[in-house]
């Protein structure tokens, strides 16, 4: 009777599976081939080399203050003394936390920019699976091993191109 039981479990789990169907994307062409993508790119270019500057715009003005610090703190009463030292303090710590605040927000700003982005490319592999009647979808740049199953990419970049134009109009 349990050999019976056990055989039975095999043929059903057997059907399941050959049922199974897998496909495989690779995300990187679809990503590459998206034209918010590459502008999405271009914005956080832009927002990281502007915070670059202004850090830069930051640090020159920190070193000048310091330089003058240098050459007039010998005649300078203790009391003056600390105060210049805690403004350039003050200083140094402004440009740290501007730092983290830039890069705060160009990771907020990456994750608001490509979310849209990762969306649409996730409807675009659902309508193609739904339209292949896949049961599971696999990105190829995140396995470690695949053989076999439905390569979906030109399929999925079709409908990644229609999606992407569709939300730039």
């Amino acid at each position: 009777m349990k050999n019976l039981l056990f055989l039975v479990t095999i043929f059903m789990s057997l059907s399941v599976f050959s049922q199974t169907k897998i496909g495989h994307v690779n995300s990187q062409k679809l990503l590459d081939t998206m034209q918010s993508r590459k502008t999405a790119m271009k914005k956080l270019d832009d927002f990281r080399a502007e915070g670059i500057k202004e850090l830069q715009e930051m640090q020159k003005a920190f070193e000048t203050a310091y330089i003058k610090f240098e050459a007039t703190s010998k005649d300078m009463s203790p009391v003056l003394l600390k105060m210049e030292q805690d403004k350039l303090m003050k200083k140094q710590q402004d440009i740290e936390t501007r730092q983290n605040e830039l890069e705060q927000g160009l990771q907020i700003y990456n994750e608001e920019l490509n979310k849209p982005i990762l969306d649409r490319i996730q409807k675009a592999i659902e309508i193609v699976a739904d339209r292949k009647k896949l049961s599971y979808v696999i990105d190829e740049t995140a396995a470690l091993y695949f053989k076999g199953g439905i390569d979906c990419t030109p399929e999925a970049l079709v409908e990644v191109i229609k999606l992407d134009l569709e939300s730039i109009k």
